[in-house]
């Protein structure tokens, strides 16, 4: 690829330009801010900053990575899918359903890939778990507990809390979407799910006008019944999965990238890497779309599957109760 562009010049969006740069170092890297301002500074792992879309659309690029806040996705994503450029929409593919379904109907009017970036399923220890549970190691799943956690001031260590995408409604903040990896690999590992509870919460610590703690009960066509736990209050980061089946237990630790096994013969690591790279997954997840370009091949979130996320997403919201914090 001669040409490659990404929209947005926050943390992930900076990530995509030096990833890109990697993949394809002669390339030209076009920055585009996600209201259209030019930056004063230089922008790293950019060739060119663009004011408009209009003028990143003339400069024909061959793949567009939308990283802005999921509110503007879908004006980025409609301008560039319309002229058939290949798009990779930072995950969630958008902040509300009908926004959603709008990009996913423009994009069956038109021959450019749309995918959406959901990186996790590209995490080492992830793709052994799919094939552990498609092997049918621990039998019947009969339930699952997720959790995720990390207290929100420490994300960003650049910028205050408050002024992040996460900490904002307008900007598509909350735990529910922010975070909804975990019910993007659930999905991707369980199969669709249902809600059957949800609470939300936020606290007064960090005073913020999106849901900083989430708990939700769903299952899966097959009964698995699913509780996950999300939360921007964690002082320690968190991130790991239980699956119990019929024939055993197996632990997920997503930050550690290890397995563990449980039966009735003992305790058995599966698998260990914790120095894995985990800015491989997003290599990984940016050449398989890649692929996916220029041989049809691809694994990354499908579009459908993103949809069918921010619905349930906005199924929580609409039914959950909220629940007071002392």
């Amino acid at each position: 690829m001669k040409t490659v562009a990404v929209i947005g010049l926050g943390n992930i969006a900076r990530r995509h330009r030096k990833n890109l740069k990697f993949i394809y170092p002669n390339a030209k890297v076009i920055a585009l801010s996600a209201s259209g301002r030019i930056a004063d500074e230089e922008i790293e792992f950019a060739d060119l900053q663009l004011p408009n879309i209009e003028m990143l659309i003339d400069n024909k690029p061959e793949l567009v990575i939308v990283a802005s806040p999921s509110p503007y996705h879908e004006a980025h994503a409609s301008a560039l899918i319309q002229h058939n450029i290949p798009v990779l929409i930072e995950k969630p593919v958008a902040s509300e359903p009908n926004s959603a379904n709008r990009i996913s109907a423009l994009s069956q009017q038109h021959s450019g890939q749309v995918m959406v970036g959901y990186c996790l399923r590209y995490l080492s220890s992830a793709i052994e778990v799919k094939r552990l549970l498609s092997d049918d190691l621990i039998g019947e799943i009969y339930n699952c507990q997720a959790s995720v956690g990390q207290y929100l001031p420490d994300w960003r260590p650049n910028k205050h809390y408050t002024h992040s995408v996460s900490a904002n409604k307008s900007l598509g903040g909350g735990a529910l979407l922010e975070l909804s990896h975990e019910l993007d690999y659930l999905h991707w590992l369980l199969g669709p799910l249902t809600l059957n509870y949800a609470q939300l919460r936020s606290t007064k610590e960090l005073i913020l006008d999106v849901e900083e703690i989430a708990d939700l009960v769903l299952t899966n066509a097959k009964g698995c019944v699913c509780t996950l736990h999300m939360d921007f209050i964690q002082k320690q980061a968190q991130r790991e999965c239980t699956f119990i089946g019929s024939k055993g237990r197996l632990h997920w630790d997503l930050l550690a990238n290890t397995i563990t096994h449980h039966n009735h013969e003992g305790t058995q690591q599966l698998y260990s890497e914790p120095l894995w790279d985990k800015n491989q997954m997003y290599i990984n997840m940016v050449t398989d779309f890649i692929s996916n370009i220029q041989h049809g091949e691809c694994t990354t979130a499908s579009l459908e599957d993103a949809c069918q996320t921010v619905n349930l997403i906005a199924q929580i919201k609409q039914q959950a109760t909220w629940g007071a914090t002392q």
